[in-house]
């Protein structure tokens, strides 16, 4: 079966595949929004990430890829108890899907030629322990976005309908991406998101080229082309792995901690959300690094794509969310030695 284009091969996008590796290290970061360009590689990239980490393991027979048994929910009829390995799921949620197909429903088949009440897994389910991913997250409908908040704010998918009452777990890295030309993201949902990533199209001419000759290669000489990045790959989930049993032992001091908080004070964000998240992906980036604590440089390299989807807007300012989160960062931090 043909492998996706490998996570290292990617030309460019060092942003984007930063926070992608973050978010993979400590899924509780919160998912990844991705804006830009179409043909960037924003889809691309979320594929290849899943298929680079390890695989998991799960009930061969569970909808909602249980690692044990005792964990599998009461509903599921499941017809093998073998634990199996099987790659990070990952699933797309299109624009336009129903709400029954998201959250799953009643078993129409079941309930019509048995009478019984059985239900049909959607795809929450589906992508528990792996990734959701959202392409065009700003054209979703709206009742569609209210549900995917309830889920990612408690990790679990409840349906109460059609004399069903039925839960089970949800945990997700959810990855959204999309054009702001066409149309702006809720902010409930904007809100959701850990990091953020702007994304554009490769503006020197060397850079192009690289990008056409990889994406050749990889389809004209697959083998060939796989041997090759394969190494870099297995290197890369290595560190990821690692970097995940090196989080629990990582030290965050006072200092740290005072930086968050005065660079979202700054910023003016609302709530301690910001806080939160640039604190973990300060972190997990430590962690990836091989670092014994989180420092200051840390926090300095997380901070835009942990804060600028957080700014307050401010009509009266020209300049990007990129370049406030910028400014504010020298402002509080002091400039990189």
């Amino acid at each position: 079966m043909t492998q996706p284009f490998p996570f290292s091969a990617i030309v460019g996008q060092e942003e984007m595949k930063q926070a992608m590796i973050l978010t993979a290290i400590d899924p509780g970061i919160g998912g990844v929004l991705v804006f830009g360009d179409r043909g960037t590689g924003k889809s691309t990239a979320v594929r290849a990430l899943a298929a680079l980490l390890p695989p998991i393991h799960a009930v061969a027979s569970c909808p909602v890829n249980s690692p044990s048994l005792d964990q599998c929910p009461d509903w599921a009829h499941l017809t093998s108890t073998e634990i199996v390995t099987r790659p990070t799921p990952v699933v797309d949620l299109p624009l336009g899907v129903t709400e029954d197909r998201v959250v799953g429903a009643l078993d129409i088949e079941k309930a019509l030629t048995n009478g019984e009440k059985a239900f049909e897994p959607g795809l929450l389910a589906r992508a528990n322990r792996g990734y959701l991913y959202i392409d065009e997250v700003n054209l979703l409908e709206d009742h569609i976005v209210d549900l995917l908040l309830d889920v990612a704010q408690s990790g679990e998918n409840v349906v109460e309908r059609e004399g069903l009452s039925i839960r089970h777990p949800a945990r997700f890295v959810l990855v959204g991406s999309g054009n702001p030309e066409e149309g702006e993201l809720r902010p409930q949902l904007l809100d959701r998101f850990g990091l953020s990533v702007e994304v554009t199209s490769p503006k020197d001419i060397d850079t192009r080229i690289e990008v056409i000759r990889r994406r050749d290669t990889y389809e004209m000489d697959y083998e060939g082309f796989m041997e090759k990045w394969r190494p870099a790959d297995a290197e890369l989930r290595d560190r990821i792995v690692a970097a995940r049993g090196h989080l629990k032992t990582m030290a965050s001091d006072e200092s740290v901690l005072r930086d968050c908080a005065e660079l979202c004070l700054a910023l003016g964000s609302d709530g301690l959300r910001g806080e939160l998240t640039l604190l973990k992906a300060s972190r997990a980036l430590a962690a990836f690094e091989g670092a014994d604590a989180v420092t200051r440089a840390h926090v300095r390299q997380v901070a835009p794509s942990a804060l600028r989807h957080r700014l307050r807007r401010d009509p009266l300012d020209e300049a990007g969310s990129t370049t406030r989160v910028g400014r504010v960062v020298e402002e509080v931090l002091g400039e990189p030695a």
